[in-house]
């Protein structure tokens, strides 16, 4: 095998040719940079052609010349903490935690204890 392949360089170069492969269809579309720049993008025949491409020059949002630009999508509020914390307790739960642990810290000595105050006095 080592004297079949000598003198090339496995994986760099192709020897395979094009003869005898069929293309699929394509189209070329056109899409219009706000910038003045024309980007033509070939697609299959049957492919889902999207309404905007990215400019190869600037990088701006370049809108298909037949195409209308698409509606924006409703976006989603994120979740913060707290709505997830209400997803799994009520306000009335969350509201006798705290007061249990509000009478533990002050019960052990935490801030606002009696045992607190004599750090003050003195």
């Amino acid at each position: 095998m080592g004297e079949a392949l000598r003198g090339t360089r496995l994986g760099a170069v192709s020897y395979e040719t094009d003869e005898g492969v069929e293309l699929a269809p394509r189209q070329p579309v056109v899409y219009d940079c706000p910038h003045g720049h024309e980007v033509t993008v070939p697609f299959a025949a049957e492919a889902d052609v999207p309404a905007t491409w990215e400019c190869r020059t600037c990088g701006a949002i370049a809108l298909r010349r037949d195409g209308e630009l698409p509606e924006a999508k409703a976006g989603r509020r994120p979740r913060t903490h707290w709505d997830m914390l209400l997803e799994r307790r009520t306000v009335d739960d969350l509201e006798e935690l705290l007061t249990e642990r509000l009478t533990l810290l002050r019960g052990s000595g935490g801030p606002g204890s009696k045992h607190d105050d004599h750090r003050k006095t003195a």
